[in-house]
């Protein structure tokens, strides 16, 4: 498997995982912890995504050569 295959996967999986811990949260009267869990996954999220955004932009630079 590709890894931007397997990165789609573990975004899935932190979505997914974040989302579960929000509802359960939600349902014992916590939403403050419910939405940091989701914060908390949404860090993660752009912590895997940012590698893919600094890629494009070189891949930008050096397509226009750009300094």
């Amino acid at each position: 498997m590709s890894p931007e295959i397997r990165d789609i996967f573990r975004i899935f999986a932190v979505g997914f995982i974040a989302a579960i811990f929000h509802t359960v949260l939600k349902q014992s009267g916590k939403e403050d912890f419910a939405h940091w869990a989701t914060l908390a996954g949404l860090v993660a999220v752009f912590a895997i995504v940012i590698g893919y955004v600094d890629h494009l932009y070189h891949e930008i630079t050096s397509v226009f050569l750009l300094q």
